[in-house]
């Protein structure tokens, strides 16, 4: 099904449902929720998500896992979407919070080839066994390192909601510390107490999120590099490849071969 509102569907009594759409840049899905558990996948351009749990960066050819009744908002960049509604009783994803999948080839192909199906597809045919595979693989899928957490402190909150707004490798915790009015000993425990990570990693991670719709969008490594505050684009892209395992100049290539 291409274009199809959920909500006409959504009753159906299939345990999982197919759904292409395809989203102008710059969309946004206020915060929302669904009664299905939903993989999100984005074939080209990159999705922001966000949930009280924290942020996400989805770039292309990778997945978002949404759990049923989940709330969460979502900004395209451009994207195509092909995404499966799955009933809760189905889900093969136990996670409680949002996760960025890795989508292999196969889990690829099954996605693209799933949108074909019609709404009331046969279970027990060929459709159904397709079905069935790809829930074998959302289950399999390797998670990606995409996350930003939010603190459940309102202060500490505060200032990583405004540090997600325009993100600085530079910012340093002495600042937050102070802010706070803890030490930096006390303040180093307590952010990783709030988040799961260090102070520092979590820094790292909110700059690569900013980084990714940007490199979307065109803008030069030279540019973004120097926004986020690294001493040089060569630093930026050093990170860049530790976390995802691709330079800045190859996203970019993945990223104009998903838009042709």
């Amino acid at each position: 099904m291409l274009n199809t509102p959920l909500a006409s569907v959504d009753a159906l009594a299939r345990s999982v449902l197919a759904i292409g759409t395809d989203y102008p840049p710059g969309t946004l899905l206020e915060t929302h929720s669904h009664r299905r558990a939903q993989l999100l996948y984005g074939m080209r351009g990159v999705m922001e998500v966000d949930t009280e749990d924290g942020s996400w960066a989805i770039p292309p050819y990778s997945g978002v896992w949404i759990p049923a009744g989940k709330p969460h908002r979502v900004r395209m960049h451009g994207v195509s979407t092909r995404s499966l509604y799955i009933e809760p009783a189905s889900a093969p994803r136990s996670s409680a919070q949002c996760e960025a999948l890795v989508v292999a080839p196969l889990l690829h192909q099954l996605l693209l080839a799933c949108v074909e199906l019609p709404a009331l597809y046969d279970e027990q045919g060929r459709d159904g066994a397709l079905i069935s595979l790809l829930l074998h693989e959302i289950r399999l899928a390797q998670t990606m390192p995409l996350f930003a957490p939010m603190p459940h402190d309102p202060e500490l909150a505060l200032l990583c909601k405004a540090f997600l707004k325009a993100p600085n490798i530079q910012s340093c915790p002495q600042d937050w510390a102070a802010q706070l009015h803890k030490s930096l000993r006390s303040f180093t425990r307590f952010f990783h107490q709030q988040t799961g990570m260090a102070f520092g990693a979590w820094r790292q991670q909110a700059c690569l999120l900013a980084a990714l719709p940007q490199l979307s969008a065109g803008a030069s490594v030279t540019h973004i590099a120097l926004e986020l505050g690294y001493e040089s684009p060569s630093a930026f892209s050093t990170m860049f490849r530790k976390k995802l395992g691709k330079s800045p100049a190859q996203f970019i290539r993945t990223e104009n071969q998903a838009s042709s």
